[in-house]
C-alpha cells in the first residue's frame, strides 16, 4: 500500500494485476486495455455473469446513498451509467450528478446511453483518475465507486481522495466484489468465477483473458473487514459495510462528520 509520507523512490514499484506482479505504471495500462475491450458489450456480460442481480446491488446503493434533490453527487468507475442515472432523477434540476471514470470508452458508452435516454440536464462527465481527483476539497455529498475499486493501483490513495472530496456530513459507498461469508458457498464460487466467467467472456465478447483478469482481481480485493479499516485509515468515520448475496458483493458505508 502506497504511503503518501513515504518518499518516492522508497514507494512500492510493483503491484498486483490480477496474480501477476506487475510494475505500477504497466497496471494502469494493462486495465485500461481490460476495459477498452469489454466497454460496448459491458452491460450485456454484467447481466449474464450476475443472472441480472448486480441490478439489485445497485438499487440497494442507489437507496443507502438517500440522495436528495439538490445534492452533489460524484459516481467514480461510473462505467455505463446505472448508478448516475439514478441519483439524477433524485437529485432534480437543482443538484448535479458527477459520471466520471478512468477509461475513456467506458465513459463513453456512459455518456451515449445517458444521453440517448434524455438523463443529460443534471449530469456531467469527467475522465480523472480516482487517485488524484480533480475536484475542490468537500464538493459532494455523496460519493460513490461500484466495482471499480478493485482496479485502482492505490486503493488507500483513492479512498483518501474520496474522503476530501466529500462535504462534511455527506457518505462515502463503495460496492465491490468480497468474500463469501460461507466456505461451501465460496468453493462453488471459485469454479464459477475460473471456469465460468472467462468461458462467457469467450463466447460473448470473444476476450476470455479479460474476464479471467476480473476474475483474479476479485480474488486479490481487500475483505471485507479489511476494506473497512481502510476506509476508517483515509478518515472517514462509522465506517461499516453490507454483505449481499452471502457476501459475494459488499456495500461499504463511511462518513465525513462535521
Amino acid at each position: 500500500m502506497n504511503d503518501p509520507d513515504t518518499p518516492r523512490d522508497e514507494r512500492p514499484r510493483t503491484t498486483h494485476f490480477g496474480y501477476q506482479e506487475v510494475p505500477v505504471e504497466e497496471k494502469v495500462r494493462k486495465v485500461g486495455e481490460v476495459f477498452h475491450s469489454v466497454a460496448r458489450r459491458y452491460d450485456l456480460m454484467n447481466d449474464a455473469m450476475s443472472f441480472g442481480i448486480h441490478r439489485l446491488w445497485k438499487r440497494f446503493t442507489v437507496a443507502q446513498a438517500a440522495v436528495r434533490p439538490g445534492m452533489q453527487v460524484l459516481d467514480l468507475a461510473g462505467g455505463t451509467g446505472d448508478l448516475a442515472r439514478a441519483f439524477a432523477s433524485q437529485v432534480g434540476e437543482s443538484g448535479r450528478v458527477v459520471l466520471a471514470d478512468i477509461n475513456s470508452s467506458m465513459l463513453e458508452q456512459g455518456r451515449r446511453r445517458l444521453v440517448d435516454e434524455g438523463v443529460v440536464r443534471n449530469v456531467s462527465f469527467a475522465q480523472v483518475n480516482a487517485e488524484r481527483l480533480p475536484f475542490p476539497d468537500a464538493s459532494f455529498h455523496v460519493v460513490t465507486i461500484a466495482f471499480g475499486l478493485r482496479n485502482v493501483t492505490d486503493k488507500a490513495a483513492a479512498l483518501r481522495e474520496m474522503q476530501r472530496v466529500t462535504r462534511p456530513g455527506g457518505k462515502v459507498l463503495v460496492l465491490e466484489f468480497s468474500r463469501p461469508v460461507s466456505r461451501a458457498f465460496s468453493r462453488v464460487y471459485d469454479l464459477y468465477s475460473f471456469t465460468a466467467l472467462p468461458l462467457m467472456g469467450k463466447l460473448l465478447v470473444n476476450d476470455a483473458d479479460s474476464y479471467r483478469y476480473l476474475a483474479e482481481s476479485i480474488r486479490m480485493h481487500p475483505d471485507q473487514e479489511t476494506l473497512k479499516d481502510m476506509m476508517a485509515a483515509a478518515g472517514l468515520e462509522r465506517c461499516d459495510y453490507f454483505n449481499l448475496t452471502g457476501g459475494v458483493v459488499a456495500l461499504h458505508k463511511g462518513y465525513v462528520l462535521a
